[in-house]
């Protein structure tokens, strides 16, 4: 029987996976199903089937004790192939962008990554995607037999967690060993910040002077218990943030309840990345910067006077 086969190595990613899985799975008369790799990983089932998982592929090999591209592609590969699986939903993470290709070229399979949207029309999957630079959305169908599509994180809502039984298949793979081994294990140096997740976010960019006055930031971020983000610039050009908290094109893309973006100009670059905020403020000195016609609502002022004085207000309310 076909069926929508996810896969992410992060569960929370593969929830929201599952959960438009489902409503995919409805209108093309589908089930689906989920693929667990690895060592102990059948242990989290259950989670799956009250996402909406109506069966979880459970497959321990050595080769799967850590995370190769290859041979997670190829285990990905002979589970699609052994159970039909004609739509593979990954998240488009950094690894989900390693996998999702490999595993196309195995299947023949057309392929579409970073996708912001998956609907039904007429009985065929229609993606979307942003192109030309984040500068306007590509919808495509795909007409291939075999369909491999990366989701951007977050870009479904999670469904409701409900009382469902499943079934565990545990699968036998052949695979090679992998062709590199891990040595050494490291903590990458960064910070503790997951703006994917943040309720309330303050955004700054080249507005800002110098790296000093990025106290006025944190002084505003404390007041209203929001991360802070930056634009490209100050991570990799300047270094006064780390990479962790880049928001847009190449960065994270957040859906904050309320983000403020505070000397940012409003390049695509960086407002694809709070696109998906439910109300957006601006604070910026030019009052024809293109940041105002993505905003609910702008400040037209120096945010060496605005922020001060905003914070303030917090603090006395």
């Amino acid at each position: 029987m076909a069926e929508i086969l996810v896969f992410s190595e992060k569960d929370d990613l593969a929830f929201e996976l599952v959960s438009k899985g489902r409503e995919l799975g409805a209108a093309l008369n589908v089930g689906v199903a989920a693929a667990l790799l690895g060592e102990g990983a059948g242990a989290r089932s259950d989670e799956y089937f009250a996402y909406g998982a109506d069966r979880v592929y459970v497959a321990h090999h050595p080769a799967l004790a850590h995370f190769h591209a290859e041979a997670f592609a190829e285990a990905l590969y002979q589970i699609a192939q052994k159970n039909d699986a004609q739509v593979l939903l990954l998240a488009s993470t950094k690894r989900g962008k390693e996998l999702s290709p490999r595993v196309a070229q195995k299947l023949g399979a057309g392929c579409v990554t970073d996708a912001t949207a998956v609907e039904v029309q007429d009985g065929n999957l229609l993606v979307s995607r942003y192109a030309l630079g984040g500068n306007t959305v590509a919808s495509e169908f795909i007409k291939t037999p075999h369909k491999v599509i990366a989701v951007m994180p977050k870009t479904f809502e999670l469904g409701a967690k409900e009382a469902r039984q499943g079934e565990v298949v545990t699968v036998d793979l052949d695979l090679k060993e992998p062709r590199t081994r891990i040595v050494e294990r490291r903590e990458k140096a960064g910070e503790a910040v997951n703006l994917e997740e943040a309720e309330v976010l303050v955004c700054i960019g080249r507005g800002l002077e110098k790296k000093q006055d990025l106290g006025i930031i944190e002084e505003l971020a404390r007041a209203l218990g929001a991360e802070i983000g930056c634009t490209k610039t100050l991570c990799s050009d300047y270094q006064w943030l780390s990479e962790d908290r880049l928001v847009g094109l190449s960065g994270k893309k957040t859906s904050p309840g309320l983000v403020i973006s505070v000397g940012i100009s409003g390049q695509i670059q960086y407002t694809v990345g709070i696109r998906g905020a439910r109300i957006a403020v601006a604070i910026n000195k030019d009052g024809q910067a293109p940041i105002f016609a993505l905003s609910d609502y702008g400040i037209v002022g120096d945010l060496y006077q605005v922020v001060p004085k905003l914070v303030e207000a917090l603090r006395a309310a």
